[in-house]
């Protein structure tokens, strides 16, 4: 736990900081260098969190995972509102030629040839003058608006005293007892006799533990399948995500749709908006339904939504109704995934891990892959990549659910008195020094 909230403080401190130097980077090697900062400290983020809910809470862990990824998506959705008073409705930089003679010349993605809006190629675009926009600040502000977060962390770490320069008088919020006997209905006395705690086996016992060989020691091939198939599903459900919100807007405003461009710019945000509203909705849902009856609607609710996107794809009124459609069902996804394959290793394998790296590479992956061939086929081909993407997402979800079939499950015997249980019993006094 240590190792984990240490991580996140400097991984959140490190992206205010990063927030408060993009607008002073002048030189595009910095900026780049500064970003990869940002992406590193997020990863970190998006991991340690999603794992330490997973650890604490187990079988419960769905619930958390839901509210978790729902401030996620309220996040995506606040941000761009937080920047917008701060984006020019002019150029960026006026040319010392237009400077004096104009103060509102249209804004580049307002200028653009409505059906082309990628060729920039016949545009003169100023690179010296004065610049005009005050983009900058919004950066700050981002940057301010996250400090709260590392100071919360480093609470934490006071009043749990992890902190080496100041663990005199502070005392811890929850006792290892006490967390116990908030997670788990066992007997007090187990926690408490010394004899009765032997060492956590297997996947979540420290922050590096699934790197370890021993781990896999004897594993069936249905174990690393799971994990396999699991993080293949987020790879193409996440990457669809990162891929639609990233072209809907260049779709729309392509023929055969031409969408005005003020209109087609509120499609992100539709899309945004309804995965929020979805991860709030799932939060009293996934404590009635299981994991797994929940990332099968979504993927099966994706593949029919690209199917009459592709069916209507001549209607924008559809266009917005699919949109929307798309992000009820994708909002849920990864939280669901995430609790249904711990369940089936009995969070006992690296699955957490395993997944958000699966996700976020496909998040990177399908975006670069669907660029490229909207560029060299047409806008249309963007719904077909994500019908083809819907596709494999259900396939690999079929995998995942056959091999969960075949993956060995614990007896009563040994669910109830063998060290395993013990040591997953041990695992929930994380707040323990």
């Amino acid at each position: 736990l240590a190792q984990s909230l240490f991580a996140l403080f400097a991984s959140s401190l490190a992206i205010s900081l990063v927030f408060a130097i993009i607008p002073l980077c002048h030189n595009v090697v910095v900026l780049a260098v500064v970003m990869a900062v940002a992406g590193l400290a997020m990863g970190c983020i998006d991991t340690i969190s999603n794992m330490q809910l997973v650890k604490i809470y187990q079988k419960d862990s769905a619930i958390f995972l839901q509210a978790l990824h729902f401030f996620v998506g309220f996040g995506a959705l606040l941000s761009p509102l937080i920047a917008d008073p701060f984006l020019s409705d002019t150029n960026c930089i006026l040319s010392n030629s237009t400077a004096n003679a104009s103060s509102n010349l249209p804004h580049i993605r307002k200028s653009l040839v409505p059906h082309h809006p990628g060729n920039l190629s016949h545009y003169d675009l100023p690179m010296k003058g004065m610049v005009v926009t005050r983009v900058s600040y919004a950066f700050w502000i981002m940057a301010l608006i996250n400090l709260p977060v590392p100071i919360a962390v480093f609470f934490l770490l006071y009043k749990e005293r992890m902190v080496p320069c100041f663990n005199g008088s502070s005392h811890p919020l929850l006792s290892a007892d006490e967390l116990a006997m908030e997670t788990r209905p066992v007997d007090k006395d187990e926690l408490s006799t010394p004899g009765q705690r032997p060492q956590a086996a297997g996947g979540h016992d420290d922050l590096f533990s699934c790197c370890q060989s021993r781990n896999f020691r004897g594993a069936s091939y249905t174990y690393f399948a799971v994990h396999v198939t699991g993080a293949l599903v987020l790879f193409m459900t996440d990457g669809i995500v990162g891929e639609y919100s990233g072209f809907v807007y260049s779709y729309a405003v392509e023929e055969p749709l031409s969408v005005v461009h003020k209109v087609a710019g509120y499609l992100p945000s539709l899309f945004w908006g309804f995965i929020t509203l979805g991860r709030l909705i799932s939060i009293p849902v996934s404590y009635r339904m299981k994991p797994a009856t929940m990332v099968f609607i979504n993927v099966v609710g994706v593949l029919v939504t690209f199917l009459l996107l592709l069916i209507f794809s001549s209607s924008v009124v559809f266009l917005f109704v699919g949109t929307a459609s798309l992000g009820l069902f994708l909002s849920s996804t990864f939280p669901s995934m995430l609790a249904y394959t711990e369940d089936i290793l009995q969070y006992k394998g690296c699955a957490t891990t395993v997944l958000v790296t699966g996700a976020g590479i496909g998040e990177m992956v399908l975006q670069l892959l669907v660029g490229s061939i909207i560029h060299d086929r047409g806008s249309y081909s963007f719904l077909v990549c994500g019908m083809i993407f819907g596709c494999l997402a259900f396939t690999f979800y079929a995998l995942l659910v056959f091999f969960h079939r075949m993956y060995p499950k614990p007896s009563p015997e040994l669910d109830d008195a063998s060290p395993d249980k013990a040591a997953v019993t041990e695992d929930t006094g994380q707040y323990q020094r």
